[in-house]
This record gives structure tokens, sequence and C-alpha cells, in this order.
């Protein structure tokens, strides 16, 4: 007997959405006028690094109408044509948010290379103004608190792709970080340690690509079915050894899918259990996995125990 489990998602899921939705906005818009000021104070502070942070901002924009996309769509309840659900199309937008970044990354490394070779081959590089420090110091500032707040709503109701969303932030104020230090040191240091502004740049793509590579690492195990987390198992495994009635188990699997965990395995029960008994049981079993880490669909067959076989 199978005994599964598949979480409504008309009540809870439709405040999730509106919350990831709201917190998704502010960041869009944040990120909207962030750009723009940004990239004007790189044209009139006279910074290639300032312009690349602001470059990066305006991919937040991408990112962000992607999240606002897949949000509702990867917790739309089970169907005929996704019978586990939809939360795959999330770690998908993950992984596409992870090339984005790194395509993003790269970009900056390969404008701030040339800038650098250009430096120490006699090209010149003009001294940045005070417009471009103030605006790299309201920027770490604005984007460590948008990663904050996104990251806070995305363990709240568990969504991967608003998680990536808030570490695109996190490298936001990374970036402007650099680009902080490199303009501070080209502004005071004198003409020679100008290159330090598009070495700036540099670091900053190095952040950025390193982050990308990270975000990407995880959305394909998920993709590629990846078991949960060692941790998570062996939680599991002790949630399973420790109900009353469970006398063993076997054939544990797991995997994910968005945010919701796929367990499978066979318990051992007396075999003069009447089936009520046994499926009281199993729907114990169940309960417990569910209220440890929310959002499952656990599959469980039961099987009655016989010492000398088993």
């Amino acid at each position: 007997m199978e005994c599964e489990f598949n979480k409504d998602m008309d009540g809870n899921a439709s405040e999730e959405v509106k919350l990831g939705r709201h917190v998704t906005w502010v960041g869009f818009w944040t990120n909207a006028g962030l750009s723009v000021l940004k990239i004007l104070a790189g044209v009139f502070g006279r910074s290639s690094a300032m312009i690349a942070d602001g470059v990066h901002s305006a991919s937040d924009l991408v990112t962000d109408v992607a999240v606002l996309i897949v949000i509702g769509v990867s917790r739309k309840k089970a169907d005929s044509s996704h019978s586990y659900g939809h939360g795959k199309i999330e770690t998908f937008v993950t992984f596409l948010i992870s090339l984005l970044l790194g395509a993003v990354g790269i970009g900056i490394l390969v404008d701030g290379v040339e800038r650098g070779i250009s430096f120490f081959r006699g090209g010149e590089i003009l001294q940045p103004t005070w417009i471009a420090l103030a605006m790299a110091v309201v920027s770490i500032l604005v984007k460590e608190w948008l990663f904050r707040f996104t990251r806070s709503t995305a363990r709240k109701i568990g969504s991967s792709a608003m998680e990536a969303n808030a570490w695109h932030h996190r490298s936001d104020a990374f970036s402007s970080l650099a680009t902080f230090a490199g303009i501070a040191g080209a502004m005071f240091l004198g003409p020679n340690w100008r290159f330090l502004d598009p070495l700036a740049a540099v670091i900053v793509s190095a952040l950025i690509i390193a982050m990308a590579c990270n975000m990407a690492k995880d959305s394909v195990k998920e993709l590629l079915e990846a078991s949960l987390p060692k941790e998570e198992s062996e939680r599991i495994r002790s949630i399973i050894e420790s109900t009353p009635g469970v006398i063993d188990y076997h054939h544990f699997r797991s995997r994910s899918n968005g945010n919701t965990k796929i367990i499978d395995f066979h318990i051992k029960l007396d075999p003069d259990l009447s089936l009520r008994a046994a499926h009281d049981i199993a729907t114990n079993v169940e309960h417990r996995i569910k209220n440890e880490f929310g959002p499952a669909v656990v599959n469980i067959h039961m099987e009655p125990y016989h010492p000398f076989k088993d």
C-alpha cells in the first residue's frame, strides 16, 4: 500500500506569492533607480568601475522580472502534466539567473582588463570625482539592505529563485564595495594609481563569476535529481526509525522539486496489525516528516516484518 501526501497550494501558497512578488517589485524599482544613478555617476564622475557597477545593477532588472513570472507558476498545485508540482520551473529559472550573472561578470572582467592594459601601455585614465565615490557608498548601503530584505522573505516562503535573486543583490553590494575602494585609490593616491579603478572592476567581476558558479552548481544538482543533503536525509531517517510501530525500513530515496521535498521508502511493520493500524503508523511517519520539513511528497510502502527473513 502507498501513502502519499501533496500539499494543497491554494491557501498558503497564494499568500506566499503575494509576499514574494511584493518584495521583488521593491527590488525591481530600487534596481531601476540605482542603475540609472550609478551609470550617470560613472559618466560624470569619470569612473569605469562605477559604470560597470551600474550595468550590474541593470542586469538585476532582468532577474527581477524572471522571479516575478516564475514565483506564481512554480507554486501551482500538481496537475495531470506535472504530478509532483511545478517546482522545477523555479530551479530552472535560478539556473538561468546564474548564467546571466556569469555573463555580466565576464563582460565586466573583459572591460576592466582592457582598460588596465591600456593604462600600462601609456593610455590615460582620468581621475574619478566625488560624485562616483558618493554613489558607491549609497549603493553599498541600499544593496545590502535589499539583499537582507529579499533573502529573509525567500527563506520564509521557501523560494530558491528569490534567494538566488537576493544573492544577486549581495553581489551588487560587493561590487559597489570594490568600486568604492578602486575609486578612492584612484582619487587619493595620485596618477600612477589610477589603474585601481579598472582593477576594482576586475575584482568585482571575479566575485560575480564565483557567485554565479555556486548558484549554477546547486541548480544543476537539483535538475539532475540529486538526493537531499546528507544532514536532511539523516534527519528524515531518524524520524522514520523513531516513529512508534516502525520496526525497520529500507529502499530510502529522496530528491527535491523546487521547495518541495520528495521522499520514498518502505517501512516494515508487525504482520498481525490491522490495515487501519498499519495505515495510522504510516500516516504518523508522514506527518512527522511534514512538520519537520514543510512542503513534501511522502510515498510510503508498508511491508510485514519477518524476523527470520529480514
